[in-house]
C-alpha cells in the first residue's frame, strides 16, 4: 500500500456499520471536516448523539447496495455481517470509490492509519503508520514517534522556503522556572519548529543548545539595571524576523504574562498583522517557592497570595499572616522593601525566605524574618536570581529554623 493523504473536507463519507470501530472512525472523519452518512439499524450512544445533534446523516437499516454509495468520496465498513461487508467492497469497487474494510486487512483497498499530529502555527505536521493488518503495533509506534517529537528528539522546522511575502509566526513561550524538564509539551513542539530562538536571561537555556544548528539564536537577556536590548527593541526584532517568513520562538523565563512583558510583545505583533501563539509557562511565582517546600496557600495558614515585581516602589498589600506575598526582582531594593513593609505594619517576626536558583541544583534557599532578613541576605551574599516570600507559610519549609 501507499500512504495517501485525503483531504475530506465537505466530502461525503459513507460509514456502513454503528458500532465501536465505526464510531472511532466516525469521528475521526468529523474531526477531519467529512460530511457523514452512517447506514446501520442501530447506533452506538456516541453516534446517536452526533444523529441527535445533526452532525452525521444516519439512514436507519441495513445496506440496501450501490446507491448507498452515490456522491462518495470514501467509503467505510465494520459489520458483523462478512456479506454485507463484501458487498460493499464490491460495490465500491465498481464505483471507483476507495473503501476501508475494518473487519478484513486483506480484502480491503484502503486503510486507516494509525495517527499522530503535531498543529503548528504553519500548518500541521501529521506521522501515520501502516502495519499490515496489525493496528496494535502501527499505534504503538505512532505513539512513540508522536513522544519523541513531543519531547524535542526531530526538528520540525520547514524544509520548504516559505512563499515570498508570507509571514512567519511569533510564540511567546514560558519556559518555566529554570528545569529543563518543566517546559511543556507545546512550548517544545514550537522550538523544534523555529528558525530563530529570541532568548531571556533566565529562560532554560540546555535546552537551547539541543536544537539543530540551522536554528539562530538570539540572546535578549536582560540584568537588573542593564538591559541588552531595550523592550521597545525587542518588539520590532520579533516583528522583523516574522515578516522576513521565520518562525520565531521567544522563550522567556517562567510564564511570559507574569512580569514577563509578554502582553506588549503580542500587542507589538499583533498591530503588524503576525500571527501570534501564546504557550504558558509554570511561573516561578508558584513553583520557586514549592520547590522550597513552601506553599503558597495551605489551609488554615494562608488562602491568599499577592506577587509583586519588587524592583519597583511596592503597592499597598495585605497586612496579614494569612496573606503570602511573592516578591519578584527584588534583591537590589530587598533592604527598602522590607523597611516599607514594616512601615505598613507587617509585624518584624514575619517569616521571610529567599530562594535563589530555584529549581535547579543550585537552589539555596536563606531564611528568617522582617527583623533579620536584610541582614542575613547580606552575610550569605544573596544574588539573583531569587524570589523572595513573605508570610506564615514559610515556617513550613523545611529549611525554616524559625527565626
Amino acid at each position: 500500500m501507499i500512504p495517501v493523504a485525503l483531504d475530506l473536507r465537505d466530502r461525503l463519507v459513507v460509514s456502513v456499520g454503528g458500532g465501536s470501530v465505526a464510531t472511532r472512525r466516525v469521528s475521526a472523519f468529523l474531526a477531519e471536516g467529512a460530511v457523514v452518512t452512517v447506514i446501520a439499524p442501530a447506533l452506538s450512544e456516541e453516534l446517536g448523539l452526533f444523529a441527535a445533534e445533526g452532525a452525521i446523516t444516519w439512514l436507519p437499516r441495513e445496506y440496501a447496495g450501490p446507491s448507498d454509495l452515490d456522491g462518495a468520496w470514501l467509503v467505510h465498513t465494520a459489520t458483523a455481517d462478512d456479506a454485507a461487508n463484501a458487498a460493499v467492497r464490491q460495490d465500491a469497487q465498481t464505483l471507483r470509490v476507495w473503501c476501508v474494510d475494518a473487519t478484513s486487512s486483506t480484502q480491503t483497498s484502503a486503510a486507516v492509519l494509525a495517527r499522530g499530529s503535531v498543529d503548528l502555527p504553519d500548518g500541521e505536521v501529521t506521522v501515520a503508520v501502516h502495519a499490515s493488518g496489525d493496528p496494535g503495533r502501527a499505534r504503538r509506534l505512532c505513539d512513540g514517534v508522536a513522544a519523541d517529537l513531543a519531547d524535542g528528539r526531530h526538528s520540525l522546522q520547514r524544509v520548504r522556503t516559505r512563499r515570498e511575502g508570507h509571514a512567519g509566526w511569533v510564540a511567546l513561550i514560558g519556559g518555566g522556572p529554570g528545569d529543563d524538564r518543566l517546559l511543556t509539551r507545546r512550548a517544545m513542539e514550537l522550538l523544534c519548529a523555529a528558525d530563530v530562538v529570541v532568548i531571556d536571561r533566565l529562560a532554560p537555556r540546555a535546552i537551547v543548545e539541543q536544537l539543530p544548528l540551522s536554528v539562530r539564536v538570539v540572546d535578549v537577556g536582560k540584568q537588573p539595571g542593564q538591559h541588552a536590548l531595550p523592550q521597545d527593541q525587542i518588539n520590532q526584532l520579533l516583528v522583523a524576523e516574522a515578516q522576513a517568513g521565520n518562525a520565531v520562538a521567544r522563550l522567556k523565563g517562567g510564564d511570559p504574562y507574569v512580569l514577563g512583558r509578554g502582553g506588549e510583545e503580542r500587542l507589538a505583533c499583533e498591530a503588524a498583522g503576525i500571527q501570534v501563539e501564546v504557550v504558558p509557562g509554570v511561573t516561578s511565582a508558584i513553583a520557586v517557592p514549592a520547590a522550597a517546600g513552601i506553599p503558597v496557600t495551605h489551609r488554615g495558614v494562608a488562602r491568599a497570595f499577592s506577587v509583586v515585581s519588587a524592583h519597583e516602589e511596592l503597592p499597598a498589600l495585605p497586612v496579614r499572616g494569612d496573606h503570602t506575598l511573592v516578591l519578584l526582582m527584588g534583591i537590589s531594593t530587598l533592604a527598602q522593601n522590607v523597611s516599607a513593609l514594616i512601615a505598613a505594619g507587617h509585624d518584624l517576626g514575619c517569616p521571610v525566605a529567599i530562594i535563589e536558583r530555584g529549581c535547579t541544583p543550585q537552589q539555596r534557599v536563606t531564611t528568617g524574618t522582617l527583623g533579620t532578613i536584610v541582614e542575613m541576605a547580606h552575610t550569605t551574599g544573596v544574588g539573583n536570581p531569587a524570589v523572595v516570600v513573605i508570610g506564615d507559610v514559610v515556617r513550613l519549609s523545611p529549611d525554616c529554623r524559625g527565626d
